[in-house]
């Protein structure tokens, strides 16, 4: 393993570790919202609707670097299930904007709240106080890991 930045050993062994445990633990945010009956695309799509607002689907898949046949294809499967909507571009009338319904926001709301509900759980459960305390102190790091 490289160690970039001059990184000695154990912080490329406590990135190995991180990678494995984000990724189990995502896979369990995964199945806390399975009830809702969709997949992790249409997910994902839904999401970026909800936290950018309505965009074009050139947007959505330069965003989530698919193919706009790909995003099409996602997004048709919400529209049938009422969860997006299509509106005309204000400025542009070629294109068309995607956006959330009122079911859409409901969807997403609840699976927020599943997968919240789950960890906050396993949070309580799972850990100590003070190891509570470690975890929420460990939080705004994380951040700064993952921003541009």
């Amino acid at each position: 393993m490289s160690s970039e930045g001059g990184a000695g050993p154990e912080v490329g062994a406590a990135a190995a570790e991180l990678r494995v445990v984000s990724s189990r633990l995502l896979r369990r945010l995964r199945v806390a919202r399975a009830g809702l009956e969709i997949t992790p695309s249409q997910a994902v799509v839904l999401s970026r609707l909800g936290s950018e607002g309505a965009m074009s689907v050139a947007e959505l898949a330069r965003a989530e670097r698919v193919r706009p046949q790909s995003m099409r294809t996602t997004l048709g499967a919400l529209e049938a299930r009422g969860l997006v909507e299509r509106a005309a571009h204000p400025t542009d009338q070629r294109q068309v904007l995607i956006s959330l319904s009122a079911r859409g926001r409901g969807v997403l709301r609840e699976a927020h709240e599943a997968k919240e509900d789950w960890l906050a759980t396993a949070i309580a459960t799972k850990l100590s106080a003070a190891e509570q305390d470690s975890l929420i102190a460990a939080i705004p790091l994380l951040a700064r890991l993952v921003e541009d």
